[in-house]
């Protein structure tokens, strides 16, 4: 299978124009957000490989989606992290996109009663997940003729309130690496003289699907972004140009700062 590299093929929609399609992991895959991300990249015509930490869960996302790869690892184990690139290298080739989805979320009331779990839990998370995927497979976004990096973020970031102190800070951590990662990428194409990957960070004040519209039915979720509309933006960043995407936070739902899952 072509790598199609820096020097090699060129892309045309979600293949390369030697007929082969782009190749994007979806990490957080067994999650709704994961699931709807998945699903649209295959019905876009990508090659899908989606992760998760368990295997019967991510096996079910993956079939749920429409037949994307599952592949179990633990994202907060750079080791692990490792093997799973080195056998996508054996079974796949290069990554082309990974869309970023791991979350969870932690609150309190104030300051005084930010645990140390809980910003265990955010830092391992929202951060290291990030820090070790990226660090892996930076190399292969960064050979893709379409190279893609996006993670979801929070409009807490921007405005954050004392009871979600450590959520917004783990965030805003994952946020400032992500755009190290860009900034990367742009020096990169200084080097080659073209820009062809890029990374993005999304925002959202919380995301919201069908399940729990059916648990909730009398609840409006306002400012709430479906995980449909996350997972159309995330396809939609292969159709854009790298230069303009770079660097770039996305807001896709304008809200009023506070708690928010991702």
């Amino acid at each position: 299978m072509t790598d199609g590299s820096k020097t090699g093929a060129s892309t045309t929609g979600a293949r390369l124009t030697d007929g082969s399609p782009l190749r994007v992991l979806v990490t957080g895959g067994s999650g709704p957000s994961g699931i709807a991300a998945a699903r649209a990249l295959l019905q876009a015509g990508f090659a899908v490989f989606t992760v998760g930490s368990d295997r019967a869960r991510i096996e079910a996302a993956a079939e749920t989606a429409g037949g994307a790869t599952p592949l179990v690892c633990d994202l907060g184990d750079l080791a692990a992290v490792r093997e799973l690139h080195a056998g996508l290298g054996r079974t796949a080739g290069r990554i082309d996109g990974v869309i970023h989805l791991v979350g969870g979320w932690r609150g309190a009331q104030g300051i005084t009663d930010q645990t140390d779990e809980d910003w265990d839990f955010l830092e391992r998370s929202a951060v290291t997940t990030l820090r070790n995927v990226t660090r892996v497979f930076y190399d292969d976004l960064a050979a893709s003729p379409c190279g893609r990096l996006a993670m979801v973020s929070s409009t807490s970031v921007g405005s954050p309130a004392a009871g979600v102190a450590s959520y917004a800070a783990a965030k805003a951590a994952a946020e400032a690496w992500t755009m190290a990662v860009a900034e990367g990428f742009g020096r990169d194409s200084q080097a080659d003289g073209a820009q062809h990957s890029a990374a993005v960070v999304i925002v959202v004040k919380a995301l919201v699907d069908a399940g729990m519209r059916s648990k909730q039915p009398e609840r409006k979720f306002p400012g709430y972004t479906d995980v449909e509309e996350l997972a159309a933006a995330a396809v939609g960043l292969f159709s854009q140009t790298a230069a303009e995407l770079n660097g770039q936070r996305l807001l896709l739902a304008p809200a009023p700062a506070g708690a928010a899952t991702t």
